[in-house]
């Protein structure tokens, strides 16, 4: 028997599986339906669910009745609901869609609402005391080339906060980070959008217009009371490196806002990670390899610490594919040298050290 949600009561037997956006399961088969699924389902806004004619004790299910006025009454859009008991890829996409619309709004020239940006963010950003750090690092998988700039200001968000916590920082402060992070490229409404969706190689003229988005994104929270003068610092400088070689300022190591050095790395990690239109994705192993090499004349050193420290704890164990497509699995990773562990091969259980093999790198994680 197939129903909407609002006509399920506790007792109910799940015959399929209900998925979520990600394609993965929200509820599943054969579950005895609580009050507590029941939320969910509703919340997760699922249109239907085929669950059996008999409740779990045997007693013949009757399904409520649907009221119009009811019925009108809860159709809500996702972020105006909680979205805390959903998986959490499914919340990251919900969040992504969500900030998609406030961008659309600034793109029509409205001011930044930040309640609604708090609504849509806060929410996620706090699910980061439960979740794993694999789930941070591999938020590039979900990325669609088309909706990338929405994508990026979601995962950098989430990124920054998360190597804040790690770096010690407390919840209030990891929070503003992520704040920050999902702010500082608001100001890319203000450049042409036929240049943002461009596949083509960009002039120098059309990149030094890209470069001035962290001016355009402070105009943009300046002037609102109800941010911090270190979230508006992050957002203007978060393109800038310690060696001054950054924009738009140009400025050093000392000027530059903290919360801005670890938005930077987050902000890289995840660009070059992701599929973008004009660009193909790359290897995280290879982008951590990157980023360590540059941690003294772009990043902050104590950021890739923390950060090259994090992507150690998510390594060790996980089975891999390498360059080659050989597969394998993670057996020793040394702290200085994450990108470049000592790997056993599946097919004949060799150990390769890829310190010492330059020419392999770690393509992909496949699992924990």
């Amino acid at each position: 028997m197939r129903v909407e949600p609002s006509q399920l009561v506790p007792g109910c037997i799940l015959l399929d599986e209900v998925k979520g956006k990600s394609n993965r399961p929200i509820v599943l088969k054969n579950t005895v339906l609580t009050e507590k699924h029941i939320t969910i389902l509703n919340k997760f806004l699922v249109e239907s669910v085929e669950v059996s004619t008999k409740l779990s004790d045997g007693n013949k299910f009757e399904p409520k009745q649907i009221h119009n006025k009811e019925k009108e009454k809860d159709v809500r859009k996702p972020d105006q609901v909680g979205m805390d008991e959903i998986p959490f890829v499914d919340h990251y996409l919900t969040a992504t869609a969500s900030y998609k619309n406030q961008y659309k709004n600034w793109k029509n020239s409205m001011p930044i609402d930040i309640p609604s940006v708090r609504k849509i963010i806060i929410p996620l950003l706090e699910r980061l005391e439960d979740i794993k750090s694999e789930q941070i690092y591999s938020l590039h998988k979900y990325v669609e080339k088309h909706d990338y700039i929405y994508h990026h200001s979601v995962a950098i968000s989430l990124i920054s906060a998360f190597l804040g916590k790690e770096m010690g920082y407390s919840k209030g402060e990891w929070l503003q980070i992520g704040l920050a992070g999902l702010l500082c490229d608001c100001g890319m409404v203000r450049i042409d959008s036929d240049l943002i969706l461009n596949a083509d190689p960009l002039t120098s003229m059309e990149i030094n217009d890209i470069k001035n988005h962290p001016t355009y994104s402070y105009r943009m929270v300046e002037n609102l009371p109800t941010i911090t003068i270190g979230v508006k610092l992050a957002v203007l400088q978060h393109h800038e490196r310690v060696d001054g070689n950054g924009y738009p300022l140009g400025i050093t190591k000392e000027k530059i806002h903290q919360y801005a050095k670890i938005i930077a790395v987050a902000d890289m990690y995840h660009a070059m990670t992701s599929e973008r239109l004009y660009q193909k994705k790359q290897s995280p192993f290879k982008v951590i390899e990157e980023i360590q090499k540059d941690q003294y004349l772009k990043f902050d050193a104590e950021v890739v610490k923390f950060f090259l420290g994090s992507f150690y704890h998510l390594s060790l164990g996980s089975k891999v594919t390498l360059s080659n497509q050989q597969s394998g699995e993670i057996v020793y990773i040394h702290p200085d040298k994450p990108t470049r562990p000592m790997i056993r091969m599946d097919d004949n259980e060799e150990i390769i050290a890829l310190e010492q093999t330059p020419e392999l790198y770690i393509e992909e994680i496949t699992g924990g």
